[in-house]
């Protein structure tokens, strides 16, 4: 059984193994996000703050982007999923932080959750077929294909790093900080 912090948050195991400790840091960074983005409506997930276009909104739609990415397209090599593969990235490439604006706080919600669940089976899939030693089905373009070790550190960077955003947008609106 997994502990939870007050926030909910899914705690981090302190004795486990390498996988375990890396998907738990994960969720626990995933977690975050979900409690930063709580209980806003439209407005709150569309204000910016100083001179940042970043939006909470924006923010869950940018990592929903990345979750699939990294877990559908990079890792096994599959095509995206709607929405993503129906945007046309050439003529915007920011798409996933500039469409949030347009999106009701339950698309948003929804769409980082379905895209979250369907990376957890991707990880399985892929712990299943190789472990965190695994290499992605597409390699970069210098031919060199990331590990799922690689892929999960840096999608726990990726988190940690807009959780920071979070909290300064979070805090702006309503005084919610966090740690």
């Amino acid at each position: 059984m997994t502990d939870v912090d007050e926030q909910g948050r899914p705690e981090p195991p302190i004795t486990a193994d390498e996988t375990a400790t890396l998907l738990g840091f994960l969720d626990f960074q995933r977690a975050t996000l979900k409690w930063k983005c709580a209980g806003l409506d439209a407005a709150g997930l569309s204000t910016t703050i100083a001179a940042s276009s970043i939006t909470l909104g924006g923010m869950l739609k940018h990592l929903a982007y990345v979750e699939e990415w990294w877990f559908t397209e990079m890792l096994h090599g599959r095509d995206p999923e709607p929405p993503w593969s129906t945007v046309d990235w050439d003529a915007d490439p920011d798409w996933d932080w500039h469409s949030a604006a347009g999106d009701t706080p339950e698309q948003i919600h929804g769409l980082w959750e379905d895209t979250v669940a369907r990376s957890h089976t991707s990880v399985a899939q892929a712990l299943a077929d190789g472990g965190l030693g695994r290499p992605a089905r597409r390699a970069w373009p210098d031919g060199r294909a990331p590990s799922l070790r690689w892929i999960l550190v840096h999608m726990i960077e990726e988190y940690a790093r807009h959780n920071g955003h979070a909290d300064l947008i979070r805090e702006s609106l309503d005084g919610l900080t966090g740690e």
